[in-house]
């Protein structure tokens, strides 16, 4: 008689009893996994619950039973798996509820079965995105779970799943099978929430397994994770490999960058003995990232200096990190007719006083030496940058990021978009700005794979031939700049492009628009800040395999949070929650959220409720969990995509007509996403004589208002508190610029 195993399978594991088939799904799970469990208590010790949970692999279920140890969870599955030879015996001996998607019958079949199990006093659990997540984020909840909870007096508990979407048997790298673990046992976190407010609905379960997912993250942290140290890593796996390259013609594999940056690093050490911050005033070059990894593997605090705020801005930068020695370049000073800093040290005079025998040496220990001896010592909580951000208030704000801030940003950004060594980005933003420097220096180097630099995101012909030459795969950039990019560059150089991400100003539908007929590229729209490291939400592209359809993107939204962020939408007034699609007060929080403002606890305190960082912007939240940015309370405009801090301005205007009460704001601008608009209670000077004077002074010509723009009125908007309705301000300000008048001169 043959022997078959598919009906060995079906028919002998049935009748072995429960407990020892829990007790074999335990040991299977303790072989690949080492879980960590969170909030067990909350799953209650007797009676019925239902556990309302993420899906992130194949795996789930067994996930999820083996850390709720002291009940069994009967776990709801797609038919097609608990019907499958290979899983079926075990399925089915774990009193499984099958589900068949064939039709409503079928659905409501599935709800009662869970509904009776309830009743009887088990606990049930239920996946609520309806399939394991393709994307790598949260998908929207489905209603599914109200019918299961409706009328009942049982709890719903939401439980997260963390750090499984690399594991074996997620979608990681487009497949469920076939990948290689990469470690072994696989660290994943199982965290159970508090029972949810009656009666729980998708949308309240969806945003508490986003927050679990949260908290979840923060406790990611290894030791000895720094920036550094996973470069010195990943350089050695791909020694031969390309890492960077720019415009000039220069370019470098990961062996040769890593022996650079660690005879950088023997100079920092040298000529900046106990500084702990060294000051940066390059572009985004090779010279640039190379600087950076240098000054990071002397175990130095890197602080790009931004060259475009001017002197007085980089000078109070410096002031306040405690800088001596600025790392510069005599070539970038010319072209960008800056003066030389305070304490500059330049790159071409480094290079040159290295001998053959030290650049030999460096290599040698760059390959062979222990990684210990090239990494600093450090935790992932150190400071790994400072960057500096004028804000609202006009003050230079220094932005604290931790080295596990940007790693855990890198790696929910490596997560939703599938970066993998064949990836290459092209790096045109600033290094000093925080999407720069995080996707352009530390981005790549997670991946293996490579970055190109431009240092002028407008230089759209030499960009255009950098993609098309090193087959980019990603670019990060601006609405304001894609627009230069349709008119200078050809759809065959954005061939190779996988992924379009653009932020700091509003996406204009009718950019998107032409920009994918142009190139074929859907422009996905991002939103973030540098006190978060900075990605908060994007959109991401949308999956689609037969009748499997997962949104990624929604066109007039900066998409879904990233894995490990949570948001929510309060009352600004209250700070209470608001439902979805009302707006009110965006609040963040995440593993990538900053240590603070450099000696400003006061102002620190102000932007952090709990665990929350306040946006200052106005947005909603729809039932899927994608954000829509309505307005900002932040007293900034992004003008062309450079940040223009209204204070400034009004204090310029104030100077220009004595100091009667103005304010400026920001209007939508077709072209150049938002521009100024001034309201002034001067009645001894007219718009036309104002713009004047304005136009004397030293204000760059990106922050002047042009005088159709500028208003007089009797009085500014106020709230019944006394303070500026800046909300008010926007409307009338609107109001009089849409309205028609005489032409000014």
């Amino acid at each position: 008689m043959r022997f078959n195993i598919r009906e060995f399978t079906a028919y002998t594991i049935p009748v072995i009893p429960l407990s020892l088939v829990r007790l074999g799904v335990r040991c299977m799970i303790a072989a690949l996994y080492r879980v960590r469990v969170l909030g067990a208590t909350n799953v209650p010790a007797s009676g019925g619950a239902l556990l309302v949970s993420n899906h992130v692999s194949l795996m789930d279920g067994f996930l999820v039973g083996w850390a709720a140890r002291h009940r069994h969870v009967r776990f709801m599955i797609w038919r097609p798996y608990y019907d499958h030879w290979a899983f079926r015996g075990v399925l089915r001996a774990l009193r499984t509820i099958p589900v068949d998607l064939g039709g409503p019958r079928a659905m409501t079949a599935a709800i009662q079965a869970a509904r009776r199990e309830l009743e009887a006093g088990h606990v049930v659990c239920i996946f609520a995105e309806g399939s394991v997540t393709r994307t790598g984020n949260l998908l929207p909840f489905k209603r599914g779970m109200e019918k299961i909870a409706e009328g009942l007096s049982v709890p719903v508990i939401p439980v997260h799943l963390d750090r499984v979407w690399n594991s074996i048997f997620s979608f990681a790298g487009g497949q469920f099978f076939g990948k290689t673990p990469r470690r072994w046992p696989y660290s994943v976190t199982v965290s159970f929430g508090a029972a949810l407010p009656k009666p729980a609905n998708a949308w309240t379960a969806r945003q508490a397994v986003e927050e679990l997912g949260s908290e979840a993250a923060q406790l990611t942290r290894e030791r000895g994770a720094t920036l550094p140290a996973r470069f010195v890593r990943l350089a050695r796996r791909h020694w031969s490999k390309f890492a960077m390259a720019d415009s000039t013609g220069r370019e470098l594999t990961y062996g040769r960058a890593l022996a650079a940056a660690v005879l950088l690093a023997a100079e920092v050490r040298r000529m900046a003995d106990s500084n702990k911050m060294i000051g940066l005033l390059l572009p985004a070059t090779v010279g640039g990232g190379l600087a950076n990894l240098g000054v990071s593997l002397a175990g130095r605090v890197p602080v790009n200096l931004n060259f475009t705020g001017g002197k007085e801005a980089m000078a109070y930068a410096a002031a306040q990190c405690g800088i001596r020695t600025v790392i510069t370049s005599r070539v970038f000073l010319a072209k960008a007719k800056l003066d030389a800093p305070e304490g500059a040290v330049y790159l071409e005079d480094i290079m040159a006083s290295l001998t053959k025998g030290q650049k030999i040496f460096a290599l040698i220990k760059a390959r062979l030496a222990p990684a210990a001896w090239l990494t600093p010592k450090g935790d992932p909580d150190s400071l790994a940058t400072v960057i500096f951000s004028s804000g609202s208030t006009g003050v230079p704000k220094g932005i604290m990021l931790s080295h596990f801030n940007l790693t855990t940003n890198v790696e929910a950004v490596l997560q939703i978009f599938s970066l993998d060594e064949r990836d290459r980005i092209i790096g045109v933003l600033p290094l000093f700005h925080s999407f720069g420097f995080m996707a352009t220096i530390w981005l790549p180097l997670f991946t293996g794979g490579g970055v190109v630099y431009h240092p002028n995101p407008t230089d759209a012909k030499v960009i255009g031939e950098l993609i098309h030459k090193y087959k980019g795969t990603f670019l990060l950039s601006t609405p304001t700049f894609c627009g230069t990019y349709m008119r200078k560059c050809t759809r065959e150089q954005f061939a190779s492009l996988r992924f379009v991400v653009v932020g700091a100003e509003k996406l204009r539908e009718t950019l998107r628009q032409e920009f994918e007929e142009t190139f074929g590229i859907d422009l996905m729209e991002g939103y973030g800040m540098t006190e978060m490291s900075p990605v908060v939400a994007v959109n991401t592209p949308n999956f689609r395999e037969g009748k499997e359809v997962q949104i990624g993107t929604k066109h007039g939204t900066v998409g879904l949070p990233i894995p490990g962020v949570a948001v929510r939408i309060v009352d600004p007034d209250t700070t209470e929650p608001l439902p979805p699609g009302q707006e009110g007060m965006l609040l963040v929080k995440g593993p990538n959220r900053m240590l603070g403002y450099l000696n400003d606890p006061e102002r620190t305190a102000q932007v952090f409720h709990g665990d929350w960082y306040i946006t200052g912007d106005m947005a909603k939240v729809d039932e899927d969990g994608f954000v829509a940015i309505t307005d900002r309370l932040s007293r900034f405009s992004k003008v062309g995509g450079e940040m223009v801090p209204h204070l400034l301005v009004e204090e310029m205007i104030s100077k220009a007509c004595g100091d009667a009460p103005c304010v400026v704001t920001g209007l939508p601008d077709e072209r150049k996403g938002e521009r100024l608009a001034v309201l002034f209670t001067d009645s001894t000077i007219t718009p036309e004589e104002l713009w004047r004077r304005l136009a004397e002074t030293d204000l760059p010509k990106l922050w002047l208002p042009k005088l159709e723009n500028i208003h007089h009125v009797d009085e500014l908007p106020v709230l019944g508190t006394g303070k500026l309705d800046l909300r008010g301000v926007r409307v009338r300000a609107l109001e009089l610029s849409s309205a028609p008048s005489e032409p000014r001169t």
